[in-house]
């Protein structure tokens, strides 16, 4: 059986990850391909830990925060993407090791050491949809949407340094598309490169 492939959608609070990737999903469903649709944070134990920090006042140190991101995920992979990569399917996960490296770079820890870590230990994307917004946009929609707000993440400042490591990413895997636009706009965007780069759906 051939290897499923592993889309991935990055990018601030704001961008559109989740619009775009639901109807990426749709599509790919429509034209017949198999789906699973996940997100990180996970809602496993490490997961749930996560959110409850990302919206409680009391904070970790970096090293500890990485340490549960790469628990969740060493838990998402073994139990949802590696399955569903060998059983041939299209793994489409809002965030994956990319948020890691560019969030958790952004306390202040190494953030290529963190991406070389990750590239060794877990599935590598096939294909990397980033997202690009202004900080100061993606927060004005998340406070539009009426999402609770998570002090420990979605700060100007912060997001701001996030946005720079974003910048900086070498991967070939990686591709930016503009998405101050509309959704629609965005979604075009998101099916040319799609079919470009891995011939889908």
């Amino acid at each position: 059986m051939t290897r499923g492939r592993l889309i991935v959608f990055e990018g601030l609070d704001g961008s559109g990850k989740t619009t775009q990737l639901s109807w990426l999903a749709s599509a790919l469903r429509g034209a017949g391909h198999p789906v699973v649709t996940t997100r990180e944070p996970t809602g496993g134990a490490y997961g749930r830990r996560i959110r409850a920090m990302a919206k409680g006042s009391q904070r970790v140190a970096a090293e500890e925060e990485l340490r549960w991101f790469v628990e969740d995920r060493r838990e998402h992979v073994s139990r949802v993407i590696a399955p569903a990569l060998a059983r041939g399917e299209i793994v489409l996960s809002d965030r994956y090791y990319l948020s890691t490296v560019t969030y958790q770079g952004a306390r202040g820890l190494d953030w290529a050491a963190i991406l070389a870590q990750s590239e060794a230990e877990f599935p590598n994307p096939d294909l990397v949809l980033l997202l690009e917004i202004d900080p100061s946009l993606g927060l004005a929609r998340v406070s539009e949407r009426g999402a609770g707000a998570e002090p420990a993440f979605e700060e100007k400042d912060f997001l701001a340094r996030v946005e720079r490591l974003y910048h900086e990413l070498p991967c070939t895997y990686l591709e930016r598309l503009d998405a101050r636009g509309e959704p629609e706009r965005v979604r075009e965007a998101v099916g040319e490169v799609v079919r470009r780069r891995l011939g889908l759906p």
